[in-house]
Order: structure tokens, then C-alpha cells, then sequence
């Protein structure tokens, strides 16, 4: 099949996809039926498009590679670094391996729309248009340009995290109670071990709960502050941005590296900031606590 052909890697590189939707896929049944009056539409401008996102990740990931190679990470010349070349080295470390897994789910969008079972219906628009939302696995723009950490999982890895929040997070709360970090940790650790038993993979997964944990703190105390004051609401969105670029991208180095001395050296050469950072927030948030906005008080009275 035409499937198993082109999107047998995505049975390891994503997307996810329930075996339910492809079974309906393999026997045309479901959003796949065909029928006189109805017919399935074109792939091919969409997969032209991830092919193109794919050549373009790809030129990216060949031209940054060979000035950040995960290897400077073991070589005496970085230790040699300022602080802030070091920050800086790793937040390009992090943005260039981005880029090869940016290429690598492009491709599978592409086999998987072309192969027909990454359609998922039709939109609302007039005239309705195909959609093939089951393909994506990244925004790229979103996971570059996030506002928020929360943000994160919902454009990276999309379809593993649709899963893993279905099947492990939402299983974890606990009826009549809100979920908490408890939920957030557990996930992660799911997550990491999915990924492999590296040292490095558990470390940033555990990392990334407390990366979320914070910036749900920083999202909080923005909230709270009135719609009067935009340039402060403002400066805290940019705050929680910056944030995530910050701890994201000094985290990511153990999901790289794998190795534990090399995750520990390398996040002990900037003073294990993506770590302490985090950790300051959300204990803040235990001690800031800002009260509720009135336009919530105002819904749960009504």
C-alpha cells in the first residue's frame, strides 16, 4: 500500500494517528468513503507545500550544523566562552537541531497527505476546504515564536502531545480537582520514557514540567493585572516569552547530549540557569499570589 510505502517512518519520527482512523482509511470508510456525489480531494498542492517546508528545514539544518555541531558541547573551547557566548551557544545548539526534526516531520506530512490518510474532513469555509490536520506534527512559527511554554507542546510533536495529554494527563485528574504539577510531571516522564531510557531525555522531560509549571505562574500574574495597564500585561507576555526561549533552549542541550556528564557539564556551564530559573518562578508563585481577575469573579457569580 501506498501508505506503508511512503509513511512507514512515521511509525517511529510521528505522526501519531489512531489505528481506528486507519482502519477506516485502509477500507474506505469514515471521512474516506467515496461516493458519485462525493470524491476525495487532491493532495498534491498540499504535499508540494511540506515538501517545500521540508527543502527549505533541510537548508537550514546543512548550513547551521557545521557551526554548532553537538560536539562543541565536549570540547575544552566552549568551557573557554563567556557566560553569555555560552547562552548563546546553546540556544543556536537547540534552534539548529530544531531544524532537522522541522525537516523529518515535514516529510512525513508530505507522505502522509499524499497517501490520503492525513485528511481529516473539510472546513467550514465557503468554499470548504481540505484539511489535513492528521499530517501536522509542527508549527514551526509557533514553536520559534511562542508566547508561553504552555504553548509549546501544543505545536511541537503535535500529535504525540494530543496523545499523551488524552491517554496519560487527562486520565491522572482526579474528578471535582484541578490538575496540577502531580499531572504535569507524570506526562513529562511518560514522555521521556517514550523517547528512551538516556539520562538526558529524563532530565529535560522533568525540566519541561517545571519550564510549563513557571510559565503557567508568569500567565497567572499577567491575568491578574488589569486591561487598563497594557504596557505591563505587555511586558509580562514578553517576559514569559523570553522566559521560554531562556529555558527551553538551555533544557533541550540533555535532549541532545543524551549522556549525564555531558547534560550536567553542559548545563552547569551557565549555572544551571534553565534550571534555578524555573524552580525561583514557581516557588514565587507560591508566594505571589495574585488575586483573581474581577471579569472571572463576575462569570462564577452569574
Amino acid at each position: 500500500m501506498l501508505v506503508t510505502c511512503l509513511c512507514c517512518g512515521s511509525h517511529f519520527a510521528g505522526p501519531v494517528y489512531e489505528i481506528k482512523d486507519y482502519l477506516e482509511y485502509t477500507e474506505n470508510k469514515g471521512i474516506w468513503a467515496c461516493s458519485k456525489d462525493k470524491s476525495l480531494p487532491s493532495p498534491y498542492l498540499a504535499t508540494l507545500r511540506a515538501l517545500i517546508q521540508a527543502a527549505i528545514c533541510m537548508t537550514f539544518y546543512m548550513y547551521l550544523v557545521p557551526q554548532y555541531p553537538l560536539t562543541r558541547f565536549s570540547e575544552p573551547i566552549y568551557y573557554e566562552y563567556s557566560f553569555w557566548r555560552k547562552l548563546f551557544t546553546q540556544y543556536m545548539s537547540g534552534l539548529t537541531a530544531r531544524w532537522k526534526y522541522y525537516f523529518i516531520w515535514s516529510i512525513s506530512e508530505a507522505s502522509m497527505i499524499i497517501s490520503g490518510l492525513g485528511f481529516t474532513g473539510w472546513s467550514n469555509s465557503s468554499p470548504p476546504k481540505p484539511q489535513w490536520g492528521r499530517a501536522k506534527n509542527v508549527d514551526i512559527l509557533g514553536v520559534e515564536l511562542a508566547t508561553s511554554a504552555v504553548q509549546v507542546p501544543l505545536v511541537w510533536n503535535i500529535q504525540v502531545s494530543t496523545w499523551l495529554r488524552y491517554y496519560v494527563y487527562d486520565r491522572l485528574i482526579q474528578k471535582g480537582k484541578k490538575p496540577g504539577f502531580f499531572q504535569l510531571l507524570a506526562t513529562q516522564t511518560v514522555s521521556a520514557v517514550w523517547h528512551g531510557l538516556y539520562p538526558g531525555y529524563i532530565i529535560f522531560f522533568v525540566q519541561s514540567a517545571l519550564m510549563i509549571a513557571g510559565s503557567r505562574v508568569i500567565y497567572r500574574w499577567q491575568q491578574a493585572i488589569s486591561a487598563k495597564n497594557s504596557l505591563l500585561r505587555k511586558l509580562l507576555t514578553f517576559t514569559n516569552f523570553a522566559y521560554t526561549i531562556l529555558v527551553l533552549n538551555c533544557s533541550c542541550i540533555g535532549f541532545m547530549v543524551l549522556s549525564m556528564k555531558e547534560t550536567l557539564a553542559a548545563y552547569q556551564s551557565v549555572y544551571f540557569i534553565g534550571t534555578i530559573v524555573p524552580v525561583t518562578v514557581v516557588l514565587l508563585g507560591y508566594v505571589i499570589k495574585p488575586a483573581r481577575p474581577v471579569r472571572a469573579k463576575v462569570e462564577k457569580s452569574q
